[in-house]
């Protein structure tokens, strides 16, 4: 039987999973936005820019220039992956 201890970290370990991973659907949505031609700058939709582009542009700085080819969004979700990955194992 758990502790109550035990239920909040768990709860909150459920919490921080479901919210990176979340973030990382953000991401993916902002990259193929113009595909599937959403307006990003139309009212309900102008918060998936705000906090996806400080992350992806970070990237896009890091990473070398790769011709046509972005690779900001992707190099964030894999990011924001191993994030995941190290700090609650899943």
């Amino acid at each position: 039987m758990l502790t109550p201890t035990g239920t909040l970290t768990m709860a909150l370990r459920t919490a921080l999973g479901s919210a990176l991973t979340l973030y990382m659907l953000v991401i993916l949505l902002r990259w193929t936005a113009p595909w599937l031609e959403l307006d990003l700058r139309a009212r309900h939709l102008r918060w998936i820019p705000q906090i996806t582009d400080p992350l992806i542009n970070l990237m896009r700085r890091i990473l070398p220039p790769a011709g046509p080819m972005d690779w900001g969004p992707i190099a964030a979700v894999m990011a924001v992956w191993i994030i995941r990955l190290v700090l609650l194992q899943y």
